[in-house]
């Protein structure tokens, strides 16, 4: 990917910070010290805070491959889908795809155990898995259920879509249409398999600006400009009925729906190599980045900020 720092052709960019800054503007210049101290490759950010934005970028707003943020923007469509009468997250996904449940127990996954990480099928995560298997899904359902047993898989979420896609057909068109285009997020592709079916776990590229909608709209409850997008009750599940993860490391110890708890009081959505969603109560921090491994120490630092603002607020 392209080296996150900017050349003297392209240098760093803000939005001028008010004399008096306001809170997205005083959070924004915290966190660009920070990744000036720290030497995270970080490509954009955006902060929103109410109705408060500021940004900074040290590379182009080009469209990026955001990773498993798109495993949000898959509970959202199957929510929507869900209100629309389509399809029933928790209805077994053999009634669906009869012919690929094949494992023992897999007869009793759901459509919410796939997209929570919880269906119990051992099926780690490879670079390949969209073309190694004639069939990912098959390949899938057809290892053993050990009950409800979280193991994070992008597999799980492509065989959430593989359900989807015979509800609504194509998820791509689906998803363009009725998240996207609310949004003015347009031409949006998603990777697909030698099949031709979404990726689901990853496999979508945006820009910083964009993928800050998703998170305003999932911030507001479903709504922009007065419009419900998705009911709140799938921008919740995103952040709630928390999977206990005994042992894991901080800010991956609880998963939801596609969204991970922490650190400290925000949750997240996160995709490999940084590109995250961080919320905090009206606050919505965007960043897009190519540093996996300072991705977590950015996401504390966002904790950090933003509970100092929440605690300067209860002060005043």
């Amino acid at each position: 990917m392209t080296p996150a720092q900017p050349t003297p052709a392209e240098p760093a960019s803000a939005q001028p910070t008010p004399a008096e800054p306001t809170p997205a503007h005083a959070a924004l210049d915290a966190l660009v010290r920070h990744v000036a101290a720290t030497g995270f490759r970080a490509h954009g950010l955006h902060v929103r805070v109410g109705d408060d934005t500021a940004e900074h970028r040290w590379t182009p707003d080009v469209r990026e491959e955001v990773h498993s943020v798109a495993k949000g923007v898959a509970v959202l469509a199957v929510g929507i889908a869900a209100d629309d009468g389509l399809v029933d997250v928790d209805g077994p996904v053999a009634a669906t795809l009869p012919a690929l449940c094949t494992g023992a127990g897999t007869d009793r996954v759901t459509l919410r155990h796939l997209l929570t990480m919880t269906s119990g099928v051992d099926m780690p995560w490879s670079p390949t898995e969209l073309t190694e298997w004639p069939d990912l899904a098959a390949e899938f359902l057809s290892r053993p259920s050990r009950g409800r047993v979280f193991q994070y898989a992008n597999a799980s979420t492509y065989t959430a879509m593989r359900v989807l896609e015979r509800h609504v057909g194509d998820v791509g068109a689906f998803v363009s249409e009725r998240v996207f285009a609310p949004l003015g997020i347009a031409d949006v592709g998603w990777a697909r398999c030698a099949r031709g079916f979404v990726a689901g776990g990853e496999g979508i590229a945006l820009r910083t600006s964009e993928l800050a909608r998703i998170g305003r709209l999932v911030r507001d409850g479903g709504v922009v400009d007065g419009h419900r997008v998705v009911a709140a009750r799938w921008c919740e599940a995103l952040h709630s009925d928390w999977v206990e993860r005994e042992g894991a490391g901080p800010g991956y110890e609880r998963y939801a729906m596609a969204g991970w708890d922490g650190p400290g009081q925000l949750w997240r959505l996160h995709g490999a190599h940084g590109q995250m969603l961080l919320f905090d109560r009206d606050a919505v921090v965007t960043v897009t980045a190519d540093d996996h491994a300072g991705a977590d120490a950015f996401a504390s630092a966002v904790a950090d900020v933003l509970s100092a603002r929440s605690a300067a607020t209860a002060r005043d």
